[in-house]
C-alpha cells in the first residue's frame, strides 16, 4: 500500500512517516500543497493523508482539485482544526474521513485500515493464486497453507505480484510500488529481493512459481522455468 503524506511540520510528517514504514506502507512525503498534488499527478497512491493548513496551497484546495480532476484516492485530513465546520468543509471538498490532532498512532492506522476495506471488489483483503493466499489487513501469507515467514518488502511484492497475477512486471513498476520516490532505480535491490521471495516460494511451495522474463522484469506463474525470454 503506497501513502503520500502531507505535512509541513517536518517532527509530525517524520513520526508518520516512520511509523507506517515499520508497519510495511510505502511513503512519500509532500511538505506543501503544491508538491502534494504534482506527486499525485505523478504517481498512483492508495491514500492520502493530507494536512489542512499548508504552505502554497492548503488542504482544502488540494482534495478539491484532486477530487475535480476525477481522482479517486481516499484522503484522510489529519489537522488540529477540528471545529464542526472545518470537518464539514473538508468532507464536503472530498476527504473521505477527518482525524484531528494530537491523535493515537493506533488509531490512525485503524482508520487507513477502515478506509482501505472501504475500496470495494477492487481492493480485495485476501489474495490467491494456486497454493499462495496473502490476507492483507492480517498481514500474513502462506504456501499450501504453511506459514510463509517473508520480510515487510518481501510480503509487498508478493502482495503486487498477486494482485498481478501472470503479468510481467517490470523493475520499474516495482521501484515504484514497493520502494518511494527517492530510491536509486540503478540499484539492484529489486533482484535481490525478488530472489529471495523466490527461494521461499520455492521451499514452501514446492514448485517454481516467481519467473524472470530477460531484459524485462518478473512473473507470477504456474508451470514455468526459473528464467523466461520475453517472447513466451
Amino acid at each position: 500500500m503506497k501513502i503520500l503524506v502531507v505535512e509541513d511540520d517536518r517532527k509530525v510528517a517524520g513520526f508518520i512517516e516512520q511509523g507506517l514504514k515499520e508497519e510495511g506502507y510505502v511513503v512519500d512525503v509532500a511538505p506543501d500543497g503544491n508538491e502534494a498534488t504534482m506527486l499525485a499527478h505523478v504517481y498512483e497512491y492508495d491514500m492520502i493523508l493530507l494536512d489542512v493548513v499548508l504552505p502554497k496551497k492548503n488542504g482544502f484546495q488540494v482534495a478539491t482539485e484532486l477530487r475535480r480532476e476525477g481522482r479517486s484516492t481516499p484522503i484522510l485530513m489529519l489537522t488540529s482544526r477540528d471545529a464542526v465546520e472545518d470537518v464539514v468543509r473538508g468532507l464536503d471538498a472530498g476527504a473521505d474521513d477527518y482525524l484531528s490532532k494530537p491523535f493515537r498512532f493506533d488509531e490512525l492506522l485503524a482508520r487507513i485500515r477502515a478506509l482501505h476495506r472501504r475500496g470495494g471488489s477492487e481492493r480485495l483483503e485476501v489474495l490467491r493464486y494456486g497454493p499462495l493466499t496473502l490476507d492483507r489487513l492480517r498481514h500474513t501469507a502462506t504456501a499450501n497453507d504453511a506459514r510463509l515467514d517473508l520480510t515487510p518488502k518481501e510480503f509487498q511484492l508478493l502482495e503486487y505480484f498477486l494482485l498481478h497475477p501472470e503479468e510481467v512486471v517490470r523493475r520499474t513498476t516495482l521501484l515504484e510500488k514497493v520502494w518511494d520516490m527517492h530510491f536509486d532505480p540503478e540499484s539492484n535491490v529489486v533482484d535481490v529481493h525478488v530472489g529471495n521471495l523466490r527461494r521461499k516460494l520455492m521451499q514452501a511451495a514446492g514448485e517454481p512459481l516467481l519467473v524472470t522474463v530477460r531484459g524485462v522484469g518478473f512473473s507470477l506463474r504456474r508451470g514455468a522455468e526459473a528464467e523466461i525470454s520475453p517472447s513466451r
